[in-house]
């Protein structure tokens, strides 16, 4: 063959694997010309909470809207679940309106909302990742109807403990065994190329720490490791650009330090690693993680986000909390503050005054009750001397938390059924529970130390 016609054949073939190529476009589709085959961006965002003093988690999940609206998705491709009583609460300073910062703009503005009040539980979570229409209770109906070329962003913001997210009915929880087992099922039935997982709540590590595969093609990072609490800012009593009247928190930590990083850079060139240093370096009251298939790490924010239009300004980013956020407050430490706040706030003698002291009292009572049955089942398990070392035991990183998750939940029915609701002060004693069933406890004597350590239970 002569040299042109070798030249010939090059080109050809340079041709051909430039067609085959996959592309993200700016509509937010991916295209593979060769196969004919279509991608797509998808979102789900989730508030687990409700109330007012949750305010934080309904305004993170609008901020989130606003960030992918922004980048080009269509209302179509982003589901929201939020119990839609924040933005008219009669304790709302500005009612029709939700900010998750100092003098922010309105993010509850255009928010589709398609799961509310009632909606918003597990089940109906878990339809929505896989798809199942028919699985629904309420709701707009929308799922995450998603192919194998597709891209999915998850983002879950609220009370989290050991082993289980919160959902607003105490009765329901998402479980960490059962969360993977949804996500593993979605991969099966390929019904995505990739996805991330953003995940804020407290002792958030523990829904992925030894229980996300690698080869599932999903990276997630959480706001906290499994053994710690994840934290609230921009709260009234220490920020003084944030006016008393909202007597609560307007956002968390982590999920302030992820979207206003968004906010303020070209999600066309930042990718998920310099994102995860930066959010990391600026939530430095918990250890934020990562877990998964740490290859999507090397993929830009735009491929799941979209991105603002190219004429967009963007205000630099400040990576420090001490340039820009204020004291953090505990997750489960909000509601007490918000309720001191209107015991302070309301006039003396006033009925206003004795119903927020009772709210006050009450919350003190819960808390003081659900610390001596926790440790009261300890020590008739265990003994004295060891009870309270038994309950507190973390495993070795990599382990997850417990063996027999069935157990799990059965003993947190127990106590709960013996005991009364944990709330989301008490979550934070879900290990404790595991460490009974790794120790081998019996069902019958749970319910047995239950119903003696909690004879007496408060009627709060």
């Amino acid at each position: 063959m002569s040299i042109q016609g070798w030249a010939v054949l090059l080109f050809l073939a340079f041709l051909s694997l430039s067609t085959i190529g996959s592309t993200i476009g700016e509509n937010g589709s991916t295209s593979t010309t060769h196969h004919k085959a279509k991608g797509k961006r998808w979102a789900l965002l989730i508030a687990g909470s409700n109330g007012y003093y949750n305010y934080r988690h309904q305004a993170d999940v609008c901020h989130a809207y606003q960030i992918l609206k922004k980048g080009g998705l269509k209302d179509e491709n982003i589901i929201v679940f939020m119990y839609d009583d924040i933005a008219f609460n009669l304790e709302n300073p500005r009612p029709g309106v939700i900010i998750n910062k100092p003098n922010g703009r309105d993010v509850y503005k255009g928010v589709p909302k398609d799961y509310t009040g009632d909606e918003v539980n597990s089940h109906n979570f878990y339809a929505a990742i896989l798809g199942n229409k028919t699985a629904l209770k309420g709701g707009s109906g929308k799922v995450l109807e998603t192919g194998p070329n597709d891209h999915i962003f998850i983002y879950y913001t609220d009370h989290g403990a050991a082993g289980l997210l919160g959902m607003p009915s105490d009765s329901d929880a998402v479980y960490a065994k059962d969360l993977i087992h949804v996500l593993k099922k979605k991969h099966v039935a390929k019904g995505y190329k990739s996805m991330v997982f953003y995940l804020e709540a407290c002792e958030s590590g523990s829904m992925f720490e030894g229980l996300l595969p690698k080869n599932l093609s999903i990276y997630a990072t959480t706001a906290a490791n499994a053994q710690e609490s994840s934290y609230a800012t921009y709260c009234y009593d220490d920020d003084p650009r944030v006016p008393k009247e909202f007597g609560t928190c307007l956002g968390d930590l982590y999920s302030i330090s992820w979207m206003e990083d968004c906010d303020a850079n070209d999600l066309r060139k930042e990718t998920f690693g310099v994102q995860y240093g930066r959010v990391r370096n600026r939530t430095d009251e918990s250890h934020v993680m990562k877990y998964g298939d740490m290859s999507h790490i090397k993929e830009f924010l735009f491929t799941y986000m979209g991105a603002a239009p190219l004429n967009h300004s963007y205000a630099p980013f400040k990576a420090t909390l001490s340039e820009s956020l204020s004291r953090s407050v505990s997750q489960r430490d909000v509601a007490l503050l918000h309720f001191q706040h209107k015991v302070n706030r309301a006039p003396t003698g006033s009925h206003e005054k004795f119903e927020a002291q009772k709210q006050l009292l009450d919350e003190i009572a819960r808390r003081k009750h659900v610390d001596y049955s926790i440790t009261k089942i300890g020590e008739l398990l265990f003994g004295t001397e060891k009870g309270s070392n038994v309950l507190t035991n973390v495993r070795p990183s990599g382990q997850p938390l417990v063996d027999d998750w069935d157990c799990f939940k059965m003993f947190i029915r127990t106590y709960e059924s013996h005991c009364g609701k944990l709330s989301a002060y008490g979550m934070k004693y879900t290990r404790a529970f595991a460490n009974m069933c790794n120790a081998g406890v019996s069902l019958e004597k749970m319910v047995a130390v239950s119903d003696q350590a909690c004879s007496k239970k408060p009627h709060v």
